[in-house]
């Protein structure tokens, strides 16, 4: 392990007291899950023991940590990532970026975005692209992360007719992944920007924040042609063994009434609806 390794990663008993807390799990408990003493676990969080690689692998099964953490508790114990972090466009993700683009075409007439952990918008579909030149009127994003683009009053904001509801959902999503990764420092800068912009109230620090009366978020954007009205699901890739892919999820969204449908349909088209 290189000295910059060594100062980007506290030691590995400073990871586990820190994501036992996150876990709220006892020393005894996590020792039983993962097949040890609770002495020999002792030693390993105040240093006095280095645990094998194969005891961290059990670490990360135990606190359930996602792809990029298992690699942090194996640069922090002293070895090699066990876990790859590719780009999309390298030939060894070929048939998995194929898979991608194939749910983005399929998707269309109605957007779908895909997106990393930090809400950056990676790849979009044809319709993506027209829904948003319709709704901003000729007006490009200041933004490529799709948070900043939500919450920025110069960008996407203004054309949201559910503003409050749709800001206050994908940060919820923000609060889970922060939950789940607390130590994921850009994308706890990321929440202070957001949280920085124009009239967004000081509660939503919280994670607890808002409730929805229908039984799922829309998103509704003002047109030219009348309201524009959408919901959303998110696909993941199942058991990733790669950061990159471990990290990405495809938002597609679909009309919620007939309407929205046939403007989709006719931006598709190449008509003006």
């Amino acid at each position: 392990m290189s000295s910059l390794d060594r100062k980007l990663y506290p030691p590995i008993g400073m990871l586990l007291r820190e994501w036992r807390g996150v876990r709220r799990m006892s020393q005894l408990d996590m020792a039983f899950e993962c097949g040890m003493s609770a002495r020999h676990l002792g030693f390993v969080e105040t240093g006095k023991a280095r645990p094998s690689r194969e005891a961290v692998g059990r670490f990360a099964d135990a606190l359930t940590l996602s792809l990029r953490e298992r690699n942090a508790f194996l640069l922090a114990a002293g070895y090699a990532p066990q876990y790859a972090e590719r780009d999309l466009a390298t030939p060894a993700l070929e048939r998995m970026r194929h898979a991608v683009e194939l749910i983005l075409h399929h998707q269309n007439p109605y957007p779908a975005f895909v997106l990393n952990q930090h809400f950056d918008v990676l790849m979009t579909n044809d319709a993506a692209l027209n829904v948003n030149r319709f709704v901003m009127q000729g007006r490009e994003s200041r933004h490529t992360n799709l948070l900043r683009q939500i919450f920025d009053p110069d960008d996407f904001r203004p054309v949201i007719l559910n503003w409050p509801e749709v800001a206050i959902g994908f940060l919820r999503r923000l609060h889970h992944h922060l939950a789940a990764t607390p130590g994921d420092e850009q994308g706890q800068a990321l929440l202070t920007e957001l949280l920085s912009y124009p009239d967004v109230p000081a509660a939503w620090r919280f994670s607890g924040i808002g409730s929805e009366a229908e039984p799922i978020l829309t998103l509704n954007f003002h047109s030219p042609a009348g309201p524009l009205r959408f919901f959303e699901t998110i696909t993941r890739f199942a058991a990733p063994f790669d950061v990159t892919l471990d990290e990405l999820q495809i938002d597609c969204a679909f009309p919620i009434d007939g309407p929205t449908a046939s403007i989709c349909s006719s931006l598709a088209a190449g008509e003006t609806p």
